[in-house]
């Protein structure tokens, strides 16, 4: 796990980590840290090149599942045959990551997360996201966003130092992002309308891009309403780089409309959940395991509980977690200097911009910790740091007004740091996807009371599935699941 900055204040985005996911990001995103010893790539080094070596660490390396890969990849071969540069070449690699996203680069290597597969429900609505990936390559979006930039920046540089006009040369470059914004955001529904007349051209069902469409939206309120988060308004994003899900939505439907009535297509749900079965759900082992309040790390060996009300997230640098009245916590790793000391090093390194309290030292569960109270402008946190062998465990809880009360569950939840016994090693499992058949009399709660979640069963259920809230299961069919 990695270090993070210095600045205390800095928790105080912890906030923002619902961020919505998209299938059309530009760049990849960083993910969980894992220990060293974790591989990061399937393969030789030399299989791929530099930049895709960097794309794949990024988001955790490649994910092994051969007959998943093989049907993305059959997927491809048909949209490209069909496409608007049939001699074009993609290929389709799998990102272990729960985050859902996918992407392309200008030479036709495409990537999408394993996250973004389990939201997907049947060939079809696969066949949309890889399509509209590859009209932004068809479409040189790439190439063209990165000609607006050069635009951009030259326009400030002439006004700001031509013309001598610093304050008018902010003010076009701000203007210039705005542009550069909608330029994005145009880029984003063309694509989308190139992707639904490529997948109708394949022969797929039309209507795949918004049922998955839908369920994306619909994966990002729940996910924002389990951390106690608002949905975002309609209408706030119009300047984003992303359109709003609604809006797409709207523009697929319209898109296929144009061709024709539902019911037209293939959409071979079951071949693609038969190659979905088994895919790990949520994070990856060599990650750890945020489940509800609860973290556990079999590889590096702890676990810990949030205390009551929180929702943990594996960020990008280090564990989050968030509850719905503001409190937040960020867990990560460091090494202490050469001769450091405990006390040194939580003084030292954490204190900026706010103003600590006395050390105290602590004995959790065997070992050594010290912990101190430091006052930011609108935050208060506790800080501390556990020694864990070599490495030191470093926990910040913040609350905008630390209670007694609240400063107790704090306490309470530092106090359930330990470490694992080799028992409960053995016995971790990740989350997986399993594929079942639906039997006469089953409905969304039965399959909920058997899924391995810890919230929100049944409307997770739904989302995952595709399905709308109490929609009828029809016997015989199959259904995704999550199991341990």
């Amino acid at each position: 796990m990695r270090c993070f900055g210095r600045g205390a204040l800095a928790i105080v985005c912890l906030a923002a980590l619902a961020g919505c996911g998209s299938f059309n990001a530009e760049k990849p995103a960083p993910q969980p840290i894992v220990p060293p010893s974790a591989p990061k790539v399937v393969g030789p080094p030399t299989a791929v090149s530099q930049e895709q070596a960097r794309i794949a660490a990024a988001y955790g390396g490649v994910y092994d599942k051969p007959e998943l890969t093989a049907l993305l990849n059959s997927v491809a071969d048909r949209l490209a045959a069909t496409s608007d540069r049939p001699d074009l070449r993609y290929k389709v690699t799998l990102l272990n990551s729960p985050l859902v996203n996918a992407f392309a680069l200008p030479n036709g290597s495409l990537y999408v997360t394993r996250g973004l597969l389990a939201i997907a429900n049947d060939t079809s609505e696969v066949a949309a996201v890889l399509a509209h990936e590859m009209a932004h390559v068809t479409a040189r979006h790439a190439f063209q966003r990165a000609d607006e930039e050069r635009k951009a920046v030259l326009v400030s540089r002439v006004v700001s130092d031509v013309l001598e006009d610093r304050e008018a040369g902010a003010v076009a470059l701000a203007k210039s992002k705005l542009s550069l914004a909608s330029f994005s955001r145009s880029q984003e529904l063309e694509a989308d309308r190139i992707g639904v007349q490529n997948i109708a051209r394949a022969g797929f069902d039309p209507y795949g891009a918004s049922r998955f469409l839908l369920s994306m939206g619909r994966q990002t309120e729940l996910r924002s309403a389990a951390l106690g988060q608002k949905p975002a308004q309609p209408g706030l994003d119009f300047l984003s780089t992303h359109p709003s899900t609604p809006e797409r939505v709207q523009l697929a439907v319209s898109a296929a409309r144009q061709i024709g009535a539902p019911g037209l297509g293939e959409r071979d749900r079951d071949r693609y959940l038969a190659a979905l079965d088994g895919l790990v759900y949520g994070d990856d082992p060599s990650q750890g395991y945020a489940r509800g309040r609860r973290f556990l790390h079999p590889r590096l060996g702890f676990t810990f509980m949030a205390p009551e009300g929180f929702i943990f997230e594996n960020g990008s640098e280090a564990l989050l977690g968030v509850a719905p009245d503001g409190r937040a916590l960020r867990l990560d790793a460091a090494r202490l200097g050469s001769g450091q000391s405990l006390d040194g090093y939580i003084q030292e390194g954490w204190i900026e911009g706010t103003e600590p309290g006395p050390v105290e030292r602590l004995d959790i569960n065997g070992m050594e910790a010290v912990t101190i109270v430091a006052k930011g402008s609108e935050w208060t946190f506790r800080f501390v740091a556990v020694k864990f062998g070599a490495d030191v465990y470093r926990l910040i809880f913040a609350a905008r007004e630390l209670t007694p009360e609240i400063d107790a569950g704090f306490r309470a939840s530092l106090s359930s740091f330990r470490r694992l016994s080799q028992a409960e090693i053995d016995s971790a499992r990740p989350l997986r996807i399993e594929t079942e058949t639906v039997r006469p009399g089953e409905t969304d709660a039965t399959f909920a009371a058997r899924m391995a979640l810890p919230d929100r069963a049944v409307e997770r259920f739904a989302v995952l599935n595709g399905f709308a809230p109490g929609e009828p299961l029809r016997a015989g069919a199959k259904v995704k699941v999550v199991r341990e």
